[in-house]
């Protein structure tokens, strides 16, 4: 009965008091809202950045040698039978619907020559067939074609590499690299296609060749120096690298391989996400702590103009605490109504006018590059039910302790004191 009594009164005043209720409302649906379109485009963005960087480097998840992160030698390999076992382990019922794509690769350092000079190259060794599936490159072709299952001695390269040895289609390049008998192995190769990535490390140091060719000009066979893998998303990770771990466990164990998720993998694209992320913290933290005030003012105002109200119903058996109960009622309803309005006004509208992506190429440009990923200039924003419980968390957890300190000034109301105001 008392906290039905409690109820009854606290939604009395806010009906009582309905402009001073709707301003603050409002400003807590439009705090809200904002919220949720802003999140919902940085989520997405963080997304297609994660893609982006991925799929140019060693996926989501990668399985290499310990020492090859440091080394990049050709002897830090995978053995052809670890690779099979890590393949079939990819394979398995309880995360292949997560797997999008597996690229087993051979990466090394060499340089590339032509009768115009030499240049340092990172050679790529790859299954055409997977590495269409796992990279972008075969998209960002800007002519020719990219490799194809029955090549022996083609080379797919950058518009950077290609400017700098004076390379066209079907013109012949030299490249050499350390072998596993530790000499120097030269391979002649035929430029089939030409592509344009937009990050300059990338146009004008990597050369896709095929795996074959690979293997019989070094000596590796069928061995690869990493495994790569794209999932459905970045939040899959977790999941498919504790059951590679399980998978492998003694090859771990011996130190022959290591599971690595992006961010570890890729340091410098986890950094940049991080900070962005922090920026959009600290910008939304300073809005609610903004908003808070605004609720503090709204309840606190409302306390001071009904000290005779909370006076007589202590008179009439209300503790002090339920009388700031009362008070502390009133703030989590307001924020908690406002917060779901907001929230869902901020879906509804981000997803009606947004949900094919906001096209910022006017303002970005459309080969900006950042942290060695390129930038999509259209962001499309995502919706995450951890991040929508995340948000509505935060709202009601601002009210919350907005309200206390109204709260407390409505409990230590003296009887006696407040009967002798007017109102």
């Amino acid at each position: 009965m008392h906290a039905r009594t409690i109820v009854v009164l606290a939604m009395r005043n806010l009906r009582r008091q309905m402009r001073r209720t709707m301003l603050t409302a409002a400003v807590m649906v439009i705090g809200g809202a904002l919220l949720i379109f802003a999140f919902a485009l940085s989520d997405g963005t963080h997304e297609q950045w994660i893609d982006s960087g991925i799929r140019t480097s060693t996926g989501h998840v990668t399985i290499e040698q310990p020492e090859f992160r440091t080394s990049r030698r050709i002897e830090n390999r995978l053995a052809t039978d670890l690779r099979r076992k890590t393949e079939h382990a990819l394979a398995s019922p309880e995360i292949a619907g997560q797997v999008v794509a597996v690229s087993s690769r051979l990466s090394i350092s060499a340089l590339a020559s032509s009768a115009a000079g030499a240049r340092p190259a990172q050679i790529l060794a790859v299954d055409p067939v997977a590495e269409a599936r796992f990279s972008t490159l075969d998209d960002q072709l800007v002519e020719g074609r990219y490799l194809e299952p029955d090549d022996r001695l083609a080379a797919y390269i950058g518009v950077g590499l290609a400017s700098s040895l004076e390379l066209r289609l079907g013109s012949r390049l030299v490249v050499q690299a350390e072998d596993t008998e530790h000499e120097i192995a030269a391979q002649l190769l035929r430029v089939v296609g030409i592509f344009r990535n937009g990050v300059p490390e990338v146009d004008q140091a990597v050369v896709h060749i095929p795996l074959q060719t690979a293997g019989e000009w070094l000596g590796s066979h069928h061995d690869v120096t990493n495994v790569g893998v794209v999932l459905t998303g970045s939040t899959a990770v977790a999941a498919v690298t504790a059951h590679l771990e399980r998978a492998l466990v003694d090859p771990i164990a011996r130190g022959d391989a290591r599971v690595m998720g992006w961010r570890e993998a890729n340091p410098a694209l986890a950094a940049a996400i991080a900070i962005d992320s922090f920026g959009n913290y600290l910008m939304f933290g300073i809005l609610f702590i903004i908003i808070a005030f605004g609720i503090v003012n709204t309840i606190l105002m409302s306390v001071l103009h009904r000290h005779r109200e909370f006076g007589v119903l202590q008179a009439l058996g209300l503790t002090p605490g339920q009388t700031g109960t009362i008070v502390l009622v009133e703030g989590l309803t307001l924020t908690a109504v406002s917060g779901f309005i907001g929230v869902s006004l901020g879906l509804l509208a981000t997803w009606y006018f947004f949900g094919d992506g906001l096209d910022m190429s006017a303002l970005m440009g459309e080969d900006m590059t950042f942290s060695g990923v390129v930038i999509d200039p259209v962001m499309v924003p995502q919706f995450r039910l951890v991040r929508i419980a995340q948000i509505l968390t935060f709202i009601l957890c601002i009210g919350a302790v907005a309200s206390i300190y109204p709260a407390l000034r409505a409990a230590k109301i003296d009887i006696a004191e407040s009967m002798k105001f007017e109102r």
